[in-house]
């Protein structure tokens, strides 16, 4: 038998379809599985009773009164997802966004109602003052600029504020330079040293972010948050960041946003062992939204697919706003 025949019978012992001939072949042989137990769903809370008010930008999602949220968090539970990730919309704005850290702020009326009749529920609360502050910047303005350790007793007071309401994980998302630190320490200072952090770690300073901030009324009043939020063309500087995190006590960091990001979600995965989140933020869903209703894109096949790179990417949770339906479809496959 000469070497070329060789070569040749030895390329036809391996062919790589014979797994991907029937449904069940692709399944088992399926390297990397997405479940609706990996998913974390935003969710927006607003002032007032019996509101569910549309979001323009992002369709299908709702700006919801805290009487709204029960019965969105029994859906959620119902269709496999685990938690879910509030966000504050409040009646009033100062310069220091005094709101995010009352005890009787919205968010905080909203960890305790949930957490009263779903105790199963995990649940998460974003911690920053964007969305609280009238100049709408993450911390303390002075003299046109954001200040850094200034705005951490802030963030500390709002993580122990929603600790002290029954939040599971707090997520502070400043880019605060050791803003988990001073977390992590008033959180075993005040008491609650099982409340967990999950860091927004590589949050970029990025274009995708539009429509949450109509969502969240969150925009800043002027210039942009390029100061603190990470370099879209920095790669390095977010497993940095990861690690200091990690150092300072995060017990599961985040890459925002997730599409754009791939690599760095990548390469945090080879670099840190805790759980690692990644963002698919309002502006990859608004997209996907908006390509579907314009009959260029099948919504299904096309979510599954951006859900499943991310965690073929590397990560272990996955925020999105396509949770509830992404569960339902997921559900439907098993039947």
């Amino acid at each position: 038998m000469t070497a070329e025949i060789a070569l040749e019978k030895l390329k036809q012992r391996r062919r790589p379809r014979r797994l991907r001939r029937t449904p069940a072949l692709r399944e088992l042989a399926r390297e990397t599985r997405l479940s609706a137990r990996q998913l974390i769903c935003p969710l927006f809370v607003r002032p007032g009773r019996g509101v569910k008010e549309p979001i323009a930008s992002m369709p299908g999602q709702f700006r919801l009164s805290l009487d709204q949220l029960p019965q969105e968090a029994e859906e959620l539970l119902s269709l496999g997802v685990p938690a879910v990730l509030l966000f504050g919309i409040p009646e009033h704005k100062d310069e220091t966004g005094s709101e995010a850290y009352d005890e009787r702020g919205l968010v905080q009326k909203a960890v305790r109602a949930l957490k009263r009749e779903f105790p199963e529920l995990v649940v998460m609360t974003d911690v920053c003052l964007c969305a609280y502050t009238s100049h709408g910047h993450c911390g303390l303005v002075r003299d046109g600029e954001v200040l850094n350790d200034e705005t951490l007793e802030l963030l500390e007071k709002a993580a122990v504020s929603h600790a002290a309401a029954g939040a599971d994980v707090v997520a502070p998302s400043a880019m605060m330079d050791g803003q988990v630190q001073a977390i992590r320490e008033a959180l075993d200072e005040q008491g609650f040293p099982q409340t967990a952090i999950m860091s927004y770690a590589a949050k970029y300073a990025s274009a995708f972010y539009g429509p949450f901030r109509e969502a969240a009324d969150s925009a800043p009043e002027f210039g942009d948050r390029a100061s603190y939020q990470m370099d879209p063309a920095n790669a390095r500087e977010a497993l940095c960041e990861i690690e200091l995190d990690v150092q300072e006590g995060a017990d599961a960091v985040m890459v925002k946003p997730a599409l754009a990001y791939l690599d760095v979600i990548a390469r945090a995965r080879e670099r840190v062992d805790v759980p690692l989140a990644a963002y698919n933020v309002s502006g990859e869903y608004a997209m996907l939204k908006a390509a579907v209703e314009r009959g260029w894109l099948e919504e299904r096949r096309a979510v599954l697919e951006t859900l499943t790179a991310l965690r073929r990417a590397g990560a272990d949770w996955i925020i999105t706003y396509f949770a509830k339906d992404a569960a339902r479809w997921l559900q439907e496959d098993f039947r």
